[in-house]
């Protein structure tokens, strides 16, 4: 492409009458920043138009980023056809040709690097249409992609000025796999990380029961790990790879932060049923910590070796308010039972001795 450029721009300076030179350089240089000239107006007319019609920022702010990589490489490929009107040594041709292409990689990957960053701001910024990125990742997507970036410019300079890089590879993999060895737990943490805000099983705020032993309130969700507050008021914090492998039932999730709380209660086999269950709804139905929708249910649930086996079941507004609600309610129906003369039984045995 560079000769037929070179064979092209022979023709056209003789066709002027013009020989090459000094002085065509100069011409072919001044024609380059016209030519850059030209380029920013139609950029300008043609794709401004375009973005105006969309309803986001970012595609202007792209457009405006873009101006800048575009025109410099049109004045840099006109630097590169007028190095080749002069009289100049192959190896000072060479390395002049090298310099213009470091110099238009640089130029372009100070592009992408503002690019990476734009797009991923924009992302964490609309957290609803790209759970990924968000604040807590934004972070680590944009080292990443930096990382990519430069690495990748690295290789092409490296291509430009003809330097074998096989062992450079060599040494990059080997050390890459040591580095994994050694922060394997930790790049299992983080990857973990990554998964849970895009899977989001739970979020800051919800009640979490983890392998159903560990029961707190989610209050940080970090890329290494989740910190929980239990009811005791004691922090635990939690590797992501541990909870990634766990079951987790989120109290919070759902459609409503509603939870069903159930009071299991033991009566005599004289007692009443109907009495039992009058009493046990009007309990429910009194207490303030009680969701009257959905509804308070009691269930006969079974026969017990010692008495007849009850189940309230009634409904909190949010998971924290379980314990204080459940007793509460224990506490009303040991006084009415009382009251009601109903006999709450418990375990009996009948010795008899021999004499």
């Amino acid at each position: 492409m560079n000769e037929d450029s070179s064979a092209a721009l022979q023709k056209l300076l003789e066709k002027v009458g013009m020989e090459p030179g000094p002085l065509a350089a100069a011409a072919v240089v001044v024609a380059a920043l016209v030519a850059g000239k030209l380029t920013h107006l139609l950029i300008s007319a043609t794709l401004r138009t375009w973005t105006k019609r969309t309803a986001t920022d970012v595609d202007d702010a792209v457009v405006a980023r873009l101006q800048v990589p575009v025109v410099a490489s049109v004045f840099l490929f006109g630097l590169h056809l007028a190095m080749g009107l002069l009289e100049l040594e192959p190896e000072s041709r060479q390395r002049t040709l090298h310099g213009l292409l470091t110099l238009g990689v640089l130029i372009w990957f100070w592009f992408f690097f503002g690019l990476s960053h734009l797009l991923l701001k924009h992302a964490s910024s609309n957290p609803s249409k790209y759970k990924v990125v968000e604040s807590r990742t934004f972070p680590l997507f944009e080292n990443l992609s930096r990382l990519l970036i430069f690495a990748s410019g690295v290789y092409v300079l490296l291509q430009i000025w003809n330097i074998d890089t096989s062992g450079w590879l060599t040494s990059a993999g080997i050390a890459g796999v040591a580095i994994g060895f050694a922060a394997k737990d930790t790049l299992s943490n983080l990857f973990a990380g990554v998964f849970i805000v895009a899977d989001a099983p739970y979020r800051i705020g919800d009640y979490i029961v983890l392998d159903a032993t560990t029961r707190g309130k989610v209050i940080n969700i970090g890329l290494r790990s989740t910190r929980v507050l239990t009811r005791d008021d004691v922090e635990i914090t939690i590797p992501n790879s541990v909870i990634g492998s766990s079951q987790i039932t989120n109290q919070s999730g759902g459609g409503s932060t509603r939870m069903r709380v159930r009071v299991k209660v033991s009566v005599g086999y004289d007692s009443n049923v109907e009495d039992v269950r009058r009493i046990l709804n009007e309990i429910a139905a009194a207490d303030s910590g009680v969701c009257a929708s959905p509804e308070p249910r009691v269930r006969f649930r079974s026969f017990g070796a010692d008495g007849l086996e009850f189940e309230l079941l009634v409904w909190v507004q949010d998971p924290s308010l379980r314990g204080s609600t459940l007793d509460a309610l224990n506490g009303a129906i040991l006084s009415a039972f009382r009251d009601a003369s109903i006999e709450i039984p418990f375990p009996k045995r009948d010795v008899y001795m021999r004499s």
